[in-house]
């Protein structure tokens, strides 16, 4: 595999994160957030005190950009911007709903994160065998805490990445099913992620699995 096939699949397992917690972030929502252009402009416009000037800049466009939608002349966006007024909408939604949840998901067995993905074990070049596995797991609240924070504060689909992977390795393969205190673990080739706020464990196959 080359170093850009490698860089494009890393980048494909951080976004699959992003979207497993916004999708959770979305299932706590009592009403749903605005879904039209028109109507996320209008939401995010009171969130700027009526500043068409502000709002502009935070979605990145002209004021007349953000005048045509709220007007209605302009009503499909491009990717970039739906995106954005997506992404804003929902960060600024119902924020006590979403604190009261982000704290019962930082408690002991808050947050479950289930996913498909690559698991290796060891240092590069010595692991053990590696394989795709289906895991889902309660993270300590601890890792949970970093997770939400991390997420909260603007993180890097990077950065979020490397608390996801950090909270399985050490939750699932380091302290439940035998696993080994200071096992390295890779993580990679997620196919899918659930990240949902909840206060049960799941485990795969109703057990941990243990490292090959």
């Amino acid at each position: 595999m080359t170093d850009e096939e490698k860089a494009q699949q890393a980048a494909r397992t951080r976004s699959k994160l992003m979207e497993g917690l916004a999708r959770a972030e979305r299932a706590l929502f009592t009403r749903p957030a605005p879904e039209s252009p028109r109507a996320q402009m209008k939401f995010l416009r009171t969130r700027e005190k009526g500043s068409t000037k502000g709002l502009a800049e935070r979605l990145g466009v002209s004021r007349k950009t953000v005048q045509r939608y709220l007007s209605g002349a302009s009503t499909k966006p491009n990717k970039r911007l739906h995106q954005a007024l997506v992404r804003e909408a929902e960060a600024e939604w119902q924020p006590q709903v979403r604190a009261r949840a982000r704290q019962r998901a930082a408690s002991p067995g808050g947050m479950v994160i289930s996913c498909r993905a690559y698991f290796g074990f060891g240092p590069e070049g010595t692991s053990d065998a590696g394989r795709v596995r289906d895991i889902s797991v309660a993270v300590n609240a601890s890792h949970a805490a970093v997770i939400l924070a991390a997420q909260e504060a603007g993180a890097t689909q990077s950065d979020l990445h490397d608390a996801v992977a950090e909270a399985i390795a050490d939750t699932y393969f380091r302290q439940a099913g035998g696993g080994r205190v200071g096992l390295e673990v890779k993580f990679a080739d997620v196919e899918w992620s659930k990240i949902p706020f909840q206060q049960r464990v799941i485990r795969a196959c109703g057990r941990p699995l243990e490292p090959a």
